[in-house]
């Protein structure tokens, strides 16, 4: 059984909500990069970058970023696999980057990607922003632009479903 947490009117809010704050915290949009994580962290930073272009009439870059060769499960069986990842498309050196995932869980997938923007080139700064914190870190990671916090058990799910893969925004606790 499933309940729902967000509706697509309630998504889009926090996504404008989380690109006004990425705007104040940056003073602006000069310098700023949006990394987001494979699958549904690159969605959501296309509508960031969508929003700061109407709000700031700026095109800021985004990178995608899939993890799966730096989590630390796999990637013990694999030497040398990180270096196999493609580089970004927009430079990562020298600028304001924000990190944007769907949930934020242990922390770990937020490790790995840190690992690969480092490989990538050195930021001035790194921020996360997230859909959804879902606590139950085993990392000392936290985000600094959050959707929503949904505290739940460590055998819920949650889960997002976005336009762009599933024909729906929807959040549902699981």
């Amino acid at each position: 059984m499933s309940k729902q947490i967000f509706d697509e009117i309630a998504m889009k809010r926090a996504l404008t909500r989380i690109t006004y704050e990425i705007i104040e915290n940056n003073k602006g949009v000069d310098n700023l990069v949006l990394v987001g994580i494979k699958t549904r962290g690159v969605f959501l930073a296309r509508r960031i970058a969508q929003r700061l272009k109407e709000l700031e009439n700026f095109e800021v870059g985004v990178n995608e970023l899939d993890i799966s060769l730096y989590r630390d499960d796999i990637s013990s069986h694999r030497p040398g696999a990180a270096k196999q990842v493609a580089e970004f498309k927009n430079d990562v050196t020298d600028k304001n980057v924000v990190l944007v995932d769907d949930v934020l869980f242990t922390g770990r997938t937020i490790r790995a990607a840190l690992d690969a923007i480092m490989d990538q080139g050195r930021p001035r700064k790194i921020r996360l922003a997230v859909l959804v914190d879902r606590g139950h870190r085993q990392l000392p990671i936290r985000a600094d632009f959050v959707g929503k916090n949904i505290p739940t058990s460590w055998d819920e799910k949650v889960a997002v479903y976005m336009t762009e893969v599933d024909n729906k925004d929807d959040i549902e606790l699981i």
